[in-house]
C-alpha cells in the first residue's frame, strides 16, 4: 500500500492485524482477482470500527464499495452493534469515499477508541436502526462469468 500520510497517521492494519481475534474479514473476488477488501474490528458489544477497507485499482467506480460498505453495515447489525465508525484520510483523493460513507449515513464525528485528534484524519460513525440499504450483498461471482 502506498504512504499517503506520515507514519503517526497511518492506521490500516497489517497482516498480523488483520489476523487479532476481535477481526472479522471480507474479500470480494472478481474469478482470480481480488476486487475489494475490508474487515471489522469489535471495539465493545454495541460498538464495530471498519478498517483497511480498500479497492483494487481496476475496480474503482463499478459498485465494489458500495457492496462491501452494505455488507459490513449488515454484518455490524446482526451482531448487535449499534454504532458504527471508521477512520479515513482528509486528504482531497480520498473525498470519494467519504461521499460514500455520507451516502450510507455516516457523519463526522471526534476521534473514538485509541485515535487522537489529527488532521490528517476524518472520524466518521453511522448509528444502527435496523439493514442497510439496498439489494442484498451477493459475495461471488462480483460478475458473472462469460
Amino acid at each position: 500500500m502506498e504512504h499517503t500520510a506520515p507514519p503517526e497517521s497511518r492506521h490500516a492494519l497489517d497482516l498480523s492485524g488483520l489476523k487479532g481475534p476481535d477481526i472479522s474479514f471480507w474479500s470480494i473476488w472478481d474469478g482470480t482477482n481480488i476486487a475489494g477488501i475490508a474487515a471489522l474490528k469489535r471495539l465493545s458489544d454495541s460498538h464495530a470500527e471498519i478498517k483497511s477497507m480498500r479497492t483494487a485499482t481496476s475496480y474503482l467506480r463499478r459498485g465494489v464499495a458500495t457492496r462491501m460498505l452494505r455488507h459490513l453495515i449488515r454484518e455490524a447489525s446482526a451482531t448487535g452493534c449499534s454504532s458504527l465508525s471508521l477512520e479515513t484520510g482528509s486528504m482531497a483523493f480520498l473525498e470519494p469515499a467519504r461521499c460514500l460513507y455520507r451516502s450510507f449515513g455516516f457523519v463526522e464525528c471526534p476521534p473514538f477508541a485509541d485515535y487522537k485528534p489529527d488532521p490528517n484524519s476524518t472520524f466518521m460513525t453511522l448509528a444502527i436502526d435496523g439493514p442497510a440499504p439496498g439489494n442484498p450483498f451477493r459475495p461471488v461471482p462480483f460478475r458473472d462469468a462469460p
